[in-house]
Formats: structure tokens, C-alpha cells, sequence
């Protein structure tokens, strides 16, 4: 398509949130990287028209959506609330797993089971729950750590119960005491560590970071904008007033000049005065 088919129309902040959203989702898959992202963000938020949005989705795939390719409504996205999220009654994508002198992971987009078996010897194990669904409200994490080390991550607004023993290792408690959003599932960390360490964090979604950096990102954008255009109103009022201030100091000058004119007249009728004396 080219971009005489694209309306010449103003865009709203909606349409330049849509084409944002677009962005997210292309570098949460891989398809820019991070600065190809800024790049089109920073475009798209100083974007004015519809011709000039269109451009930075070109070459990105919008499924569901009809021409123009720049995809002004977003694509339906999967819930992320709690209630989308907690699916009682479904099963895990994965239940079990092994790392021995090696490592795992269960990350992104994945169900967690009702319960988890993991095992690590001389290896380690990473368990990312920031952007799974959840089995029912309760989900077990039970790991097993020989020398090795388990790490479980939770988005927040989970609660998180830790259980584990450890015998010259340990479970972290640090995450312990936070009430859970309404609605959110509740994660409890059990297991046995030898010599070991089973640890729990508590972090953001990519997602949610990133949404986070481009609204200060357009904040700041928002605040550049207003200085410029409150300077240029200032430098305007400012022209305005140095004329009045001209026009007042020329009154002033002929007011002067009058003046000296005066005496210089006075001064030269008194010599006439003192000769008819």
C-alpha cells in the first residue's frame, strides 16, 4: 500500500497507543530488537497523521487485521487479569522436571501445574511464573536441590508461602508476608536443599517494563513539547511588549527634545530683554 492510499488525518493519542501496542508485541517476539524499537516508539509518539503511523508497522505482521498494514485497532490480546490467568481444573503444560550438571527452564507463556516436581544435582533450574496461567488458585513448587539451585520467579500481586528445609543450604523467605491481589493465585515453595539453595524473586513482566519505560518515555516527549511551545508564546509576548516599551521611550525622546528646545528659546530672548533695558 502505498502512503498516498492513507488518509492525510490527524491521528488521536488511541491510534498512536495502538501502533505502540503493535511494537511491544514485535519485540517481545524477536522481530525488532531493542533499538529498532526506540526508534519506531519515538517516531510514533511524535507521529501526527495517519500517513505518518503507517510507515512503522509496514514491514510487521498484524494477523486479523485489514488493510492499512499499520493495524489502528490492535489485534485482540490474551486477558491478563487474574481471572484469565487462574484456569481451575486445566492441566500444566508441564509438570516434572531434571537438571543433573545441567539446567532448566519454564518460562514465557506456559501453564503451571496444581503441582511442580523439580530436581537439580551440581545443576540449577529456573521456574518464571510472570507470564504463566495458573492450574488452580494454589500451585505446588516442589524442588529438590542436591549442590545445586533452584530459582522461582513471581510476577506481582502473588502470594508466596515458603515451606522447604535445608540441610547446609537453604530456602529464601525474603518474599514471604506480601498479601496477594484479589483474585491472584497463591505459590507456595517446598522441597529439600542440600547443600544448595532454592531462591524467590519477585519481578515485573518484560511486558509490563517495557509499557512502563514508554510511558515515561512519552511523559518526557509530552514535557518537551509544552516547554517549546510555552518559549515560544513567551518569546512572542515578550516582542510585543518591547514594542510598547519603543513607542513609550519615543514619546519620551520627543518629550525631551521640546524641552531643550524651550530653553534654547528662553536663553535666546533674554539677551533681548536686557538690551531694551
Amino acid at each position: 500500500m502505498t502512503d498516498d492510499a492513507v488518509p492525510d488525518l490527524r491521528a488521536s493519542d488511541a491510534d498512536r497507543e495502538r501502533v505502540a501496542a503493535v511494537l511491544r508485541d514485535a519485540v517481545a517476539e524477536g522481530r525488532l530488537d531493542m533499538e529498532e524499537f526506540e526508534e519506531r516508539l519515538d517516531a510514533t509518539y511524535k507521529a501526527r497523521t495517519y500517513r505518518e503511523l503507517e510507515p512503522i508497522t509496514r514491514d510487521l505482521p498484524a494477523p486479523g487485521v485489514t488493510a492499512p498494514a499499520v493495524s489502528l485497532t490492535k489485534p485482540p490480546e490474551r486477558g491478563d487479569t487474574w481471572a484469565d490467568r487462574v484456569v481451575p481444573g486445566s492441566e500444566g503444560t508441564s509438570t516434572w522436571a531434571v537438571a543433573v550438571m545441567s539446567g532448566f527452564q519454564r518460562k514465557g507463556r506456559w501453564t503451571a501445574p496444581r503441582r511442580f516436581n523439580c530436581f537439580t544435582f551440581m545443576g540449577g533450574g529456573q521456574i518464571d511464573l510472570r507470564e504463566a496461567n495458573f492450574a488452580d488458585r494454589e500451585v505446588v513448587i516442589n524442588a529438590i536441590a542436591i549442590m545445586g539451585g533452584v530459582d522461582v520467579i513471581v510476577p506481582p500481586g502473588v502470594e508466596v508461602v515458603v515451606r522447604g528445609f535445608g540441610l547446609m543450604g537453604g530456602f529464601d523467605h525474603s518474599e514471604e508476608g506480601e498479601p496477594g491481589d484479589p483474585g491472584a493465585p497463591r505459590v507456595v515453595v517446598t522441597g529439600f536443599a542440600f547443600w544448595g539453595g532454592v531462591g524467590v524473586q519477585r519481578k515485573m513482566a518484560r511486558a509490563e517494563k517495557q509499557r512502563l519505560r514508554e510511558e515515561r518515555r512519552r511523559e518526557k516527549l509530552e514535557r518537551r513539547d509544552r516547554k517549546e511551545h510555552g518559549g515560544e508564546l513567551g518569546a512572542s509576548s515578550s516582542g510585543q511588549a518591547s514594542l510598547g516599551h519603543g513607542g513609550h521611550g519615543a514619546g519620551h525622546g520627543y518629550g525631551s527634545f521640546d524641552s531643550l528646545h524651550g530653553r534654547h528659546g528662553e536663553e535666546q530672548r533674554e539677551p533681548r530683554r536686557d538690551g531694551d533695558r
